[in-house]
């Protein structure tokens, strides 16, 4: 039998309200980075590639990250920007095309801090920035951020936040994961900081709360601000915030108090436990600790590993299961629908036996 024949599959083509966003079902287009979109700006072959999702049933399309106009945000003259006036028409082209499909797109805001290679396009006279110029092998890499770089930063994405609204995106992202900037605060290997914006782990959430607040501001009290969080990172995928639940509520509490409305918990397999005595994942520990809705992301519909044991039906099954007992709210979906713009309409019309599987050879179009 296939997966959309079985009546388990509902759960996931319900629909999810909060504040003035409505999607139509929980399906979501994690935010992949595709480097189509030369001197920063997303053209029309972007728009077509969004677009296309939207038309085949995806709930929420997060965008790629768009670096904020700071710059030494990305170390990629192909990397969109949320800034200038070139760039933000493209983007409101992208929204608009979304839209006429009746989708829904917000904007992933991103700085990459120290993974960028310093001198690089597109500003080659900008030194990488981060925390205590050191990178994610724990080796000096430059000096640390002072606090008017800090304050520099912290406007440059409520800048990006206000124009991903004027715009017309329904909601913003900030990447608070993967190792980049924001996250290099979160993480005691990197953010060794003596003074305000750093300290234990409570401590280092401060520079994420100034930008959400900042971003709060700029947005107003209803229009969604996503946060993206993990605990591994680019290269260190044993790497730990917090050890434990506890922790973890530690961690959270002062961005729930911030202003986050949805948390997007990056985990590289979804069904994995987060810690040990318990089957929930990060996602499902995020929403039972906060309260606040939850989007789970890591490998959903990939062909899993060999030591795995899963093939793509016990994936789904267990996503909508998971996803009926509440652990989370909304699940998303990167490499599968990168390979497969129809994925949703498949799984959902019981075609999935149609499914394009994912290869690296994907990376290279806008399919």
């Amino acid at each position: 039998m296939s997966i959309g024949q079985k009546q388990s599959i509902q759960p996931l083509f319900q629909p999810f309200t909060l504040n003035q966003l409505t999607l139509a079902n929980r399906i979501v287009m994690a935010p992949m980075t595709r480097s189509f979109s030369p001197n920063g700006v997303p053209g029309a072959a972007v728009a077509a590639y969004y677009r296309r999702r939207a038309e085949n049933g995806v709930g929420l399309i997060m965008t790629e990250g768009a670096v904020i106009d700071h710059p030494a945000a990305t170390g990629d003259p192909n990397i969109p920007h949320m800034h200038g006036e070139d760039a933000l028409n493209g983007w409101a082209h992208v929204v608009k095309e979304v839209h006429a499909a009746g989708g829904k797109i917000i904007s992933q805001l991103w700085h990459v801090g120290i993974t960028r290679r310093t001198r690089s396009e597109p500003n080659l006279e900008a030194a990488s920035i981060s925390p205590s110029g050191i990178d994610l092998m724990g080796e000096k890499a430059g000096e640390p951020m002072t606090e008017s770089e800090i304050a520099d930063v912290i406007k440059a994405f409520a800048d990006g936040a206000a124009n991903a609204k004027r715009i017309g995106f329904d909601g913003i992202e900030l990447h608070g994961g993967h190792g980049y900037l924001i996250d290099q605060f979160f993480w005691e290997k990197t953010n060794q900081r003596k003074d305000r914006y750093g300290g234990n782990l409570v401590k280092r959430t401060r520079f994420a709360v100034e930008i959400i607040e900042a971003c709060r501001q700029a947005v107003g009290p209803d229009f969604p601000i996503i946060l993206r969080i993990s605990q591994w990172k680019v290269g260190s995928y044993g790497a730990k915030l917090a050890k434990s639940p506890e922790e973890l509520a530690q961690f959270l509490a002062p961005l729930v108090e911030a202003g986050v409305d949805i948390f997007d918990c990056s985990s590289r397999h979804f069904w994995e436990p987060e810690f040990p005595g318990s089957e929930l994942n990060l996602a499902g520990w995020t929403k039972k600790l906060t309260g606040k809705p939850t989007i789970t992301v890591g490998s959903v519909g990939l062909e899993s590993e060999p030591f795995d044991q899963k093939d793509e039906h016990e994936m789904i099954d267990e996503l909508v299961e998971r996803l009926d007992r509440k652990e989370f709210d909304l699940a998303a979906i990167g490499r599968a629908m990168l390979a497969d713009p129809a994925w949703a309409a498949k799984i959902r019309e019981g075609r999935d036996n149609e499914l394009i599987p994912y290869t690296a050879d994907r990376l290279k179009d806008l399919m």
